[in-house]
């Protein structure tokens, strides 16, 4: 299993101790947890070489 992956595990995690999580403060964390998993699961894929470090953009000049 790749690092990536488990991070994206511990962001499921958190995001189902959201839903059952009593409170909105407690919400609000978990949420955010869930965020910064997925962050990092992103950033290893980088890392790892599996997407690439910058999307390109391609600007087309009107009447060209």
């Amino acid at each position: 299993m790749k690092q990536s992956d488990i991070f994206r595990d511990n962001a499921d995690n958190c995001l189902q101790l959201a839903e059952r999580a009593e409170g909105q403060p407690t919400h609000k964390r978990y949420s955010r947890m869930a965020e910064a998993w997925m962050a990092l699961a992103n950033e290893q894929d980088w890392l790892d070489g599996e997407i690439p470090p910058v999307k390109v953009r391609v600007l087309q000049m009107q009447g060209a």
